[in-house]
């Protein structure tokens, strides 16, 4: 089963309140600028690591994601674990929600 917006929304809850109140403070201190919402992120980023073969839930488990703000932008930086080795990834950062 692909990615979900809610399991890239659980990914970032779960790197710590600090992940997801970063990411809710990136959309509203752009008011009235319009940068995209939380949803809009995770549905975006749950779409982007499917087209980059992490959709496969046999093969991979998401972990985590950590969210940097930087002036405009945020960085995203998920990890995961690979079912088959046991080894812990995470994906380069990457940085498009300004």
């Amino acid at each position: 089963m692909p990615l979900t917006r809610e399991a890239v929304r659980a990914a970032i809850e779960r790197a710590g309140d600090e992940h997801w109140q970063a990411l809710v403070a990136h959309h509203e201190e752009a008011y009235p600028a319009s940068r995209p919402t939380t949803g809009d992120v995770a549905r975006r980023e749950a779409e982007r690591l499917n087209d980059d073969g992490f959709g496969d839930a046999e093969r991979w488990e998401l972990l985590d994601t950590s969210v940097r703000r930087g002036g405009t932008r945020v960085t995203l930086v998920h990890r995961f674990r690979d079912r088959r080795s046991g080894a812990t990834i995470e994906t380069p950062p990457f940085t498009d929600y300004e």
